[in-house]
């Protein structure tokens, strides 16, 4: 019996910008209810998901966004690129950037994501997942990709 093939998956990850700070979410700590293939439990991560079968890139942003904190993106821009591997998952995720939406952050999937707080650029937690992390240092940098 031979084994199925793993693939690379796609992610997305929405950095909401307000007043020089990012909203961050604390995933749930327990694995199963992180829901990361990548292995955040704990750790504080943008908004976003996964990208859905046939979803545009800001189309399955924007879902996710909404999904996870209420909020509506007016207009959703690209700016970064990672390249996320570990032992057994391997991502490419796209950053996109709200600066203008609608609404407040709530708490819309308890089970995954137990909490949302805005931090400054450079007041961010130790805890943070890694895919936002170097979102947040591509942006930074001004830069779409770094390895």
């Amino acid at each position: 019996m031979s084994e199925k093939p793993k693939l690379v998956r796609a992610g997305i990850g929405v950095m909401l910008l307000k007043d020089g700070k990012v909203l961050l979410g604390r995933r749930h700590s327990d694995p199963e209810k992180a829901d990361s293939l990548l292995h955040g439990e704990g750790q504080w991560t943008f908004p976003g998901g996964k990208l859905d079968f046939h979803d545009t890139i800001p189309g399955g942003a924007a879902r996710e966004l909404e999904e996870e904190t209420g909020i509506k993106a007016k207009e959703l821009e690209v700016f970064s690129v990672t390249n996320e591997r570990v032992h057994d998952a391997h991502f490419v995720t796209v950053g996109l950037i709200a600066r203008e939406f609608e609404g407040e952050p709530r708490v819309m999937e308890p089970d995954e994501i137990v909490e949302w707080k805005w931090f400054g650029l450079d007041e961010l937690p130790k805890n943070i997942f890694s895919p936002t992390g170097k979102m947040i240092r591509n942006y930074k940098e001004k830069a779409i990709y770094k390895h």
